[in-house]
């Protein structure tokens, strides 16, 4: 049955006028300026709208034309435009932006999609956004709202925004192409998040196919249970490098998960090698061990309350050398922070691992005898031939080796839950793919990165989710709700 787009719009604009207005509308209601609205878009890529908007305000204070933008140094500007997503890179965005204005458009923001992608910082989904928003001309924008929403409505189904934007243009009626953009933004930060959509109250929960979400806990009026279901949320991320993440809109997306623990595997880095924003972030106590050879491997852990212990290591060397595991015990679980080594090719390293993991194994058994386990990380193997997209050439191969799916096997045998197969069965769920051959365009991928619990611990899960849409590394956030 095909997806009744008008009826949507028509619902959606009378449901998103009491939500948070998208912050580039909300510059274009105060001001009409192209120039502006081209700075604020810039600036709003990765960047949550209530941290564009202060930013926004502080540029303009400093730079109402190209001419005062243009006496402003890189380094004032990041001082400016921080802590937006990239500020370092937008920041040269935005210092060179003013010398191509002048050289290829005569000092004017260009109208057209095909000249605004010449300037920096300005790719398709900035350049529709500005010829709609500041010039009133039909356009797409897809921004990862649009993309997502299309998809779970199977209007279009595509694997990237590009694809999105191409399916649109040939089937969304023209009449929509200008406001769709805000529309489904303030839908999509207000009702049809991207972790535990409300589809509960969704205006449109009598149509929608619901493709590929899996939505929030709602009350149980019979028995009263509230829609806040007194969990926590723990998230689970190999960063692949911090100081690469933080240059990538880390920040942004820390504070967007808003986890109660948030646990790193491969930082990569020292903590004198780390700005003080990070090190000493707000309202979270953080804990470091990284490896001893710099520039590799290491585990560090963001936590809002703060621990009765902390537990650096296994206790051998050769593991705790390289940072690899970080527990943190509280009054009535442990949470173990896990970077799992890599086979190597040709499997060169899989004693090491065959060690490492039992000695993990031994130490989960006995904290466990304890108090409820729960442990994250990188695993570095796929366990079943749904984990990853093409199990048949991967048989001899590093992360999906006999060896390594019968330690999976003996971990799920002595009854310890890989709670996201709790509670997702399908196929195509995946946290990390390689950075060739456009893998993850493409969704060919490994599910390695994991959320494990206790055998008397499998009633306290409440959810668990893999957040393929957060990019800053090749592999994705995992999280778990944890009562």
């Amino acid at each position: 049955m095909a997806f009744d787009i008008e009826l949507a719009v028509a619902r959606l604009e009378k449901e998103v006028t009491g939500y948070q207005v998208p912050v580039v509308d909300l510059i274009a209601a105060q001001t009409k300026d192209p120039f502006k609205v081209l700075l604020a878009t810039i600036l709003s890529a990765r960047t949550k709208d209530e941290v564009t908007a202060v930013a926004s305000r502080r540029l303009f204070t400093r730079a109402q034309t190209i001419t005062e933008l243009s006496r402003l140094s890189v380094a004032e500007l990041e001082k400016i435009i921080y802590p937006v997503g990239f500020f370092r890179n937008k920041a040269g965005y935005l210092a060179a932006l003013p010398g191509i204005l002048l050289e290829k458009f005569s000092g004017k923001v260009p109208a057209t999609i095909e000249e605004l992608v010449q300037l920096p910082g300005v790719g398709r989904k900035t350049a529709n956004l500005v010829v709609a928003v500041a010039f009133d001309k039909p356009a797409i924008c897809v921004d990862t709202h649009v993309h997502r929403i299309m998809n779970i409505w199977g209007y279009v189904e595509t694997k990237t925004p590009l694809q999105t934007e191409m399916a649109l243009r040939d089937k969304l009626p023209k009449q929509y192409w200008i406001r769709i953009n805000s529309i489904l933004v303030a839908f999509g930060q207000g009702c049809c998040k991207p972790r535990l959509p409300h589809c509960d109250r969704c205006v449109l929960s009598d149509f929608c196919p619901q493709i590929g979400v899996t939505p929030r806990t709602v009350r149980d009026q019979k028995n009263n249970i509230p829609a806040d279901d007194g969990g926590r949320t723990f998230v689970s991320w190999n960063v692949n490098g911090l100081r690469a993440a933080l240059k990538k809109g880390f920040l942004d997306i820390f504070h967007e998960l808003n986890a109660d623990i948030f646990a790193l595997q491969e930082i990569k880095a020292l903590p004198d090698q780390l700005p003080d924003e990070i090190i000493n972030m707000s309202g979270y106590q953080t804990f470091w061990y990284p490896a001893q050879k710099k520039g590799y491997s290491g585990t560090a852990v963001f936590s809002r309350k703060k621990p009765e212990n902390v537990i650096y290591g296994l206790g051998k060397k050769a593991f705790d050398a390289e940072g690899r595991v970080l527990t943190l015990e509280f009054d009535d679980f442990f949470f173990i922070n896990v970077y799992f080594p890599n086979a190597q090719p040709k499997l060169k390293r899989i004693a090491f691992k065959q060690e490492f993991n039992d000695a993990v194994l031994s130490f989960m058994d006995r904290l466990s005898e304890k108090k409820s386990v729960v442990l994250c990380g990188d695993l570095n193997v796929a366990h079943k031939e749904i984990d990853l997209a093409n199990p048949k050439a991967n048989e001899k191969n590093p992360g999906f080796s006999p060896l390594e799916r019968a330690w999976m096997d003996e971990v799920v045998h002595a009854g310890y839950v890989d709670t996201f197969r709790l509670v997702n069965k399908e196929p195509e769920q995946y946290t990390w793919w390689s950075y060739r051959f456009n893998a993850r365009e493409k969704n060919i991928g490994w599910r390695i990165d994991y959320f494990v619990v206790d055998p008397g611990s499998r009633g306290r899960v409440i959810d668990a989710a893999i957040h393929q849409e957060v990019l800053g590394s090749d592999h994705c956030p995992v999280s778990l709700r944890f009562k």
